[in-house]
């Protein structure tokens, strides 16, 4: 704790210019643009470094009015909640994360880790809760709720389509993703998509479809998600599980990982990298008509990238990156 209480105040101390102005670097956007955060792969009692990510996240959220927090799932190590009245929702989550800007909705989804413990709980804890929100395994943020009428967000349930999980012999499985059917998922997504008339169209899931961290690309999601993604117009899809941040451009879509919410795991470039860092950390997220800005902060207070999505497909405007590195 004393290595990370002053390793904090040294980066909080070089980053404090460019704190001041979280998407600072960015073109403008419109007043009708609304600001989030997301993070994956949190829950962990508070170490080792999730708690000095949530401090970072009340700072952050009071700065860009965050209206709501995305949470990508693995939302309780290590293995899920058991009931809605399990301790972990106190240890890993009431408790840690209590700025008051922290206190709007989370739109949460569940990770693999999840799956290891009840995961209905986490969709049960909603009526409990007046800021944790899982209404089912999968579903749609309209944008009309949000706030942005030409914007859908799109939370999926990855596990269940992971082969490898459904694998799994029943009686002993350590991911009880056996009752879950995959090609429904699959089905709702593609209808759901289709039916969307909003100009932008983001989906976020847990697993990784293209990745350079210690888990890869999901072979999986390549061959079945990523057609409907890429039918539909979508322009980013964003996730947890890879413990660290990602930028990735390929296929026409960006794919992005803010899977850093406490612990890290070294990452790699691959094909389409545009920035990777191995780092405890969260995303920002300011999203407007034309354009999606999102940022990468570390636990210590630093802004290590920025870029800019062009909602047409255009181009990228991106900051160079800082040179990859891991945590202490």
């Amino acid at each position: 704790m004393i290595m990370q209480t002053n390793r904090r105040a040294l980066l909080g101390g070089i980053a404090a210019a460019a704190a001041a102005a979280p998407f600072g670097s960015l073109k403008a956007q419109p007043t009708s643009a609304i600001s989030f955060l997301a993070i994956g792969d949190w829950g962990r009692r508070g170490e080792p470094h999730q708690r000095g990510v949530a401090d970072e996240m009340g700072r952050l959220a009071t700065q860009i009015d965050s209206r709501f927090t995305l949470a990508l799932g693995d939302n309780f190590y290590n293995a899920g909640v058991q009931s809605v009245d399990d301790p972990l929702w106190k240890q890993s989550f009431e408790d840690v994360y209590t700025a008051p800007s922290l206190q709007r909705r989370w739109y949460a989804l569940l990770g693999n880790h999840d799956y290891k413990g009840n995961p209905q709980a986490q969709i049960d804890y909603s009526r409990k809760s007046s800021r944790w929100t899982m209404p089912g395994r999968y579903y749609v943020i309209s944008g009309a709720s949000i706030g942005v009428p030409n914007a859908d967000i799109f939370m999926i349930d990855t596990s269940p389509l992971v082969s490898g999980y459904r694998k799994e012999p029943a009686a002993t499985a350590e991911h009880r993703v056996h009752d879950q059917n995959a090609d429904a998922q699959y089905s709702w997504l593609d209808k759901a998509l289709g039916q969307s008339k909003a100009d932008w169209k983001l989906v976020f899931g847990h697993h990784p479809i293209f990745s350079g961290g210690q888990h890869g690309n999901g072979p999986d999601l390549i061959l079945n998600l990523l057609p409907i993604l890429q039918r539909h117009g979508v322009q980013a899809y964003v996730c947890g599980h890879d413990h660290d941040m990602q930028h990735i451009y390929k296929s026409g879509m960006h794919f992005i990982a803010t899977g850093c919410g406490s612990t890290v795991r070294p990452v790699n470039q691959v094909e389409g990298t545009r920035f990777v860092m191995s780092q405890s950390g969260l995303s920002l997220w300011r999203l407007g008509p034309e354009q999606l800005d999102f940022a990468f902060y570390d636990w210590g207070a630093s802004k290590v990238y920025e870029a800019s999505i062009l909602r047409n497909g255009g181009e990228i405007q991106d900051l160079k990156p800082k040179p990859k590195q891991t945590d202490d």
